[in-house]
This record gives C-alpha cells, sequence and structure tokens, in this order.
C-alpha cells in the first residue's frame, strides 16, 4: 500500500504530530497524511494515481473511475495515541475495511470509530462482538462522586460551576439559582453579570466557555438567562425573574436529575459524563450499549472483546491474533480468557447465536460495598440469537470457592477437586433453601465449567483444572440502595416500598444472610432489585443473588436487628409520614414472619426431609445450617421480633 505523507503517528522533533488528519483509499489501496483537508488529500491521491498512469502509458482515470476511488475512501483523524475512524453510517462496510487496512499499521487498540452516536455505528459494531470500542474505562463508584465534587469551582464568586478539565467548559445547574438568591443583592448581580458573560464566550479550543447542565437544556432557557437586564432592574424584579426562570427549566428537566447530589444515582452519572467528555468523542453511553440496562452500572462494565457468527462460524475478535502474536501486556488485560471461555460455553448451548459481547464488573455496585469482599468474579453478556427480535442480558458469577482457590490455600489437587465440587452442590442447596423459605429468586439459574490453567503459587501451577460459575437473565429493575430519595416522598411509593423490603427483610433474617468475610448484613446493598408497574408505583422484590444465604445460622434474631431497622432509619428524612412508612415495613415484616413459620409447622416434614441426603456435620454443612435455620424459626415469636425491630427505628 502506498503511502503519501508521514506515517501514522510520525512526530516532529517537538513531539508534536506531523498530520492529525488522513484519508484511506480502498480501491487503489493508498493512505494520505499530507497536510490538509480531506478535500485536498483525495485530490492529492487522484494526482498520485494518475501520475503512475502516465509513466505506464495509461490514460487518466475517467471521470467516473475517479468518482469511484472517492467513493471508497475513509476519513481518518489522528490524536497522540488513537486514529480516529469517521464511517459514513450507511457505508459501514468500507468502514470495517479501513479498519481492517489499518490494523495492519497500527494495533487494533489504537483504532476508534467516530459518529457513535448514530444507531446504525453503534449497531454495526455491536454486531461484531466490539461493545469495547465504544465504552469507557470503568470508574468506581466512589472516585466518580469525588470527580463532580472536586470538578466543582468559582470565578469571581461562590464555586457554582463543574468544570471539564478535557474541554474547558464549565457547567450551570438548575440548581445554582438556589444558591445565588441567598446572596446580597449586591453578589446576586456580579454572579449574574459574571454567568452571562461565561454564556456568550468561546475559549481557545473553541469550546463554551460556559454552557447549562444537562447540555440538552433548551436554548430559549439560555437566551433568557442572557436576557436578564440586571442594572434596570429592581431589587424584586430581579429576584422574581431569577425564580421564574428556575421554575421552567426545573419544570423541563427530567424528574431524575432534579436532586442535584452525588448519591442521586442518576444525576451523579449523567455530571459525570458531561465533564469527560472531549474532543473527538468516540464513547457512547451505557444505556445506548445496553438498552434497558440499570443507572447503576454507569462506567462499571470494562467491555472486552467479543464475537460474531457468521456463516455458521464463531469468529472471535481479531484482536487475539494480535495479542497471540505479541503477547502485548495492554492487550493481555482486555484479552480475558474467561470472558473467551463464556463465549465458547454458549455457542455449545445456542444454536443461532448472531453475535456476543462480554464486559466484567470490575467493582462492586453496592452504595456501600462490604469491606473485604471479593470483586472481579462478575461478568455481564450480550447475546444476541437469529431469530430473537432483541438482544438478551445475562450475569455470570464465577464460584467463590474453586479447584483455584483451594489450591492457593495449599491444599492437594485432590481435596481441591473434591471440595470445589461440595461447594457447587452446596451454593444450589442454598438456592432451593432460599425459595423453600419464600425468597424470591430469579426463576432460572445455569450452572458451566470450563478449563483454565491455574496460575497460581501452588506446586501444581501450571496444572488444567476446572472453573465453575452461575448464569442468569439480568434481572431489570432499579436497587432499592440507588432508589431515588424524591420517590419517597410521594406516600404510595413509600408505603408500597415499605411493603415489599418488610416482606424480604424477614426471610432475609430466616436465612441468615451475610457477609462471609466481615459478618456484616447484606441486606439493602445492591441485591434486592424493585420492579415498578405502569403506574411507577413498586410492584414487585427480586434478590438478585442469596450470596451470603446461611452464614448466619445460630445466633438469635435479636442479634440483627438492627441492621434491618436501619433499611427504615436512612429514608424517614425523605418520607412524608414516617410513623406509616416504619409501621408498613414491621408489619409486613410480621406478618411475612409469621407465615413462613406457620408454613414450616403446617408441613414441617417436607422441610425436615428436603436434605436428608446430604452430610449432616455440626460443623457446618448445608444440612446442618438447614435444620439450625429451621430450629430457630420455630423457635421464634414474630410479635415479639417485630416490636424489637419497631424499637429499633428508633421513631417515638
Amino acid at each position: 500500500m502506498k503511502i503519501l505523507g508521514e506515517p501514522i503517528f510520525a512526530k516532529d522533533a517537538e513531539g508534536k504530530l506531523l498530520s492529525r488528519i488522513g484519508t484511506l483509499f480502498l480501491k487503489t489501496p493508498g493512505l494520505v497524511t499530507r497536510k490538509g483537508v480531506h478535500a485536498m488529500q483525495r485530490m492529492m491521491w487522484l494526482s498520485e494515481i494518475n501520475g503512475m498512469r502516465r509513466t505506464e502509458g495509461l490514460s487518466p482515470l475517467s471521470e467516473e473511475e475517479e468518482e469511484e476511488e472517492i467513493r471508497q475512501s475513509v476519513d481518518l483523524i489522528f490524536t497522540s495515541e488513537l486514529v480516529l475512524v469517521r464511517p459514513d453510517p450507511d457505508r459501514m462496510d468500507l468502514a470495517f475495511a479501513a479498519d481492517e487496512v489499518l490494523q495492519t499499521l497500527v494495533s487494533k487498540s489504537r483504532i476508534r470509530f467516530l459518529n457513535t452516536h448514530s444507531a446504525k455505528v453503534r449497531n454495526a459494531l455491536r454486531a461484531r462482538g466490539e461493545n469495547w470500542r465504544m465504552s469507557r474505562a470503568p470508574i468506581s463508584q466512589e472516585d466518580m462522586a469525588l470527580l463532580v465534587e472536586r470538578s466543582k469551582v468559582a470565578l469571581s464568586g461562590e464555586p457554582i460551576y463543574y468544570y471539564n478539565s478535557i474541554t474547558g467548559t464549565r457547567y450551570i445547574t438548575c440548581g445554582a439559582s438556589a444558591v445565588l438568591t441567598d446572596l446580597s443583592l449586591e453578589s446576586l448581580r456580579e454572579h449574574l453579570k459574571e454567568t452571562q458573560v461565561m454564556l456568550s464566550r468561546r475559549n481557545r479550543m473553541g469550546y463554551p466557555e460556559l454552557d447549562l447542565f444537562p447540555p440538552a437544556t433548551p436554548i430559549e432557557i439560555k437566551q433568557r438567562i442572557k436576557a436578564i437586564d440586571a442594572e434596570n432592574m429592581s431589587d424584586a424584579q430581579l429576584k422574581n425573574e431569577i425564580r421564574m426562570i428556575d421554575m421552567e427549566w426545573r419544570a423541563w428537566l427530567p424528574p431524575e436529575l432534579r436532586e442535584e447530589s452525588v448519591e442521586n444515582v442518576e444525576w451523579r452519572n449523567a455530571m459525570c459524563q458531561v465533564l469527560t467528555q472531549g474532543p473527538n468523542e468516540t464513547i457512547v453511553k451505557d444505556g445506548d450499549l445496553i438498552q434497558g440496562i440499570s443507572p447503576e452500572f454507569f462506567r462499571q462494565i470494562e467491555w472486552l472483546p467479543g464475537a460474531r457468527v457468521q456463516d455458521g462460524e464463531i469468529i472471535f475478535d481479531p484482536i487475539w491474533e494480535e495479542f497471540n502474536r505479541t503477547r502485548d501486556p495492554e492487550l493481555a488485560h482486555i484479552c480475558d480468557f474467561r470472558a473467551r471461555n463464556i463465549i465458547l460455553n454458549l455457542s455449545r448451548v445456542f444454536g443461532e447465536i448472531e453475535y456476543v459481547n462480554v464486559g466484567r464488573i470490575v467493582t462492586s455496585l453496592a452504595r456501600d460495598p462490604i469491606a473485604g469482599s471479593r470483586r472481579g468474579n462478575v461478568y455481564i453478556m450480550q447475546c444476541k440469537e437469529v431469530s430473537a427480535s432483541a438482544a438478551r442480558i445475562f450475569m455470570f458469577r464465577f464460584q467463590k470457592w474453586g479447584i483455584a482457590e483451594h489450591l492457593d490455600n495449599g491444599k492437594d489437587l485432590l481435596s481441591a477437586i473434591l471440595e470445589a465440587n461440595d461447594y457447587s452442590d452446596y451454593i444450589l442447596d442454598r438456592r432451593l433453601m432460599c425459595r423453600q423459605l419464600g425468597m424470591n429468586l430469579p426463576n432460572h439459574v445455569g450452572f458451566g465449567q470450563f478449563t483454565e490453567t491455574y496460575r497460581g503459587a501452588n506446586q501444581y501451577r501450571g496444572t488444567i483444572v476446572r472453573t465453575a460459575y452461575f448464569v442468569r437473565s439480568y434481572v431489570e429493575g432499579t436497587a432499592s440502595d440507588k432508589i431515588l430519595p424524591s420517590r419517597y416522598r410521594n406516600p404510595l411509593f413509600a408505603l408500597k416500598f415499605a411493603q415489599l423490603m418488610g416482606h424480604a427483610a424477614a426471610i432475609d433474617m430466616i436465612v441468615g444472610r451475610r457477609s462471609s468475610e466481615t459478618g456484616e448484613s447484606l441486606f439493602d446493598k445492591n441485591y434486592e432489585v424493585i420492579q415498578c408497574g405502569s403506574d411507577g408505583l413498586p410492584e414487585k422484590l427480586v434478590i438478585t443473588d442469596h450470596t451470603g444465604s446461611f452464614v448466619d445460622y445460630l445466633s438469635d434474631f435479636s442479634d440483627g436487628i438492627d441492621s434491618y431497622a436501619a433499611v427504615v432509619r436512612r429514608r424517614i428524612k425523605f418520607v412524608s409520614d414516617p410513623a406509616s412508612f416504619a409501621q408498613q415495613y414491621v408489619s409486613s415484616f410480621e406478618k411475612t414472619l409469621a407465615d413462613v413459620q406457620q408454613k414450616y409447622r403446617s408441613r414441617r416434614r417436607a422441610f425436615d426431609c428436603l436434605f436428608v441426603n446430604r452430610p449432616f456435620d455440626v460443623a457446618g454443612s448445608g444440612a446442618y445450617r438447614w435444620a439450625k435455620v429451621l430450629e430457630r424459626l420455630e423457635k421464634c415469636d414474630p410479635a415479639a421480633v417485630a416490636k424489637s425491630l419497631f424499637a429499633a427505628i428508633g421513631l417515638t
């Protein structure tokens, strides 16, 4: 392939790129990187071809041939790190052909696509198993909150702006009006003048000095702010005008963005999105990668190379070939063999796959994660079957104690295998126990295994061992700890929420769900998903995972009552009627505890004999834990436990 100009990423003595744009030609293979706009580069290429034809004694290209050369060309933009392909959404075949050519010149990991705002571009990349080329690097929820808080800046007055350090744009929110109206009238006028001036300026990079948040805010609101004649308005008129703009702005805002706080997951996500956007954006929102995904997954998925199926053949992302050839450590991070094995296993079960995208959840999604808990063993998969109208979403959780983990603890290979097998049974047995006691878990859970090389420090390093995982469908809804505080101001919402949570809390207490690392309660920490009906009110609560169940099987119910009372205490300040909210929660709790107790007493034999074929070991076998939990349930007084719960809530 002929190149006119400098190689991609070539720099001068000062380290600056020699060329920031390029045009790739596919009909007559070639790349032009000479300085100029893309139209000039096309003319350069046609001139070069005609020059070569003259030396060969051929006639120049015809007008039709020149048009075909131009039609089969693709615009490129170069940054210091990336080659950005600017695709025509209606000719993604050309963009992908250019992508393959570019991979012979630079690593695929350094090639991205522009125009990802177009659904055609996103869908084409997704169908190739390439979500990883459209997603941002994950960031923990704590770091997102810090990013937003630290971006708050002032100019000459109060820190009412949020600063994007990449573009230099500051953002002002609707909530700033509350800050301004609390200032002295002199300070208010100075701030307003500052805001009006900044809204009319652009910085040296061409970006607005100041913009409204969110950026989609109607232009009429910005124009109304700029039109305020503060110098000629009375104090009362000025404050009234700001109040009217605030009302108009707030009425336009989506409900989920009206509460300006990092505790509001949706507002935090939206602000984090605008604060990290840069020029030549190649990134899409999580909701555009997976429709209907909960906001809690924002920037929490690290997408990995996937696969597509063509003519019945599974085609893994070519970046695997690059990794196998180069063993580049940067590629090793995204070329995850577990993700590849998940895809292989899936292709052996499903017969008509169209594409698969796999990502790993790198941090806990809980608002208040358990210290010391294990992370990095949860994956998410987007799988589209040929006959299906939409992709399906699955969650994969790898077995916490597998063969490798037992080997890491110094076990011999046979013991590690046997104990890992027992633990697989124990996990599934606990799921049955929880369902028997009324826990609303996902209806279907699959179990799978694949082989991988043990890389630990045990003498068996290098041995091929089996790794087990559990898979379920993604549960739509909002985790209880991520629900917007403003939702509780609706009495109907609050009471229905309290009823569902009280019911779930009773079953959670019965099965003794606790962190095996710290003994902390896991209730109301990301596992309880609230699903709302068409009226927007809570309709159903699903427990996504029974992890931690039967960890606490010996202590009295009163020992853990405070963690269940905290469910109400942390929300009391948001509800309009705290007493009714607490009473609904406790009543639902008491009724459920009494109902499950009665269910056990009426069908005692069915419960007691459920695991007679399992080992009964007082050291803590599953069957023993089951027996102790039933014994505790039998002896409890639901009314007394509920009374203790209400007392722990602390309402007078």
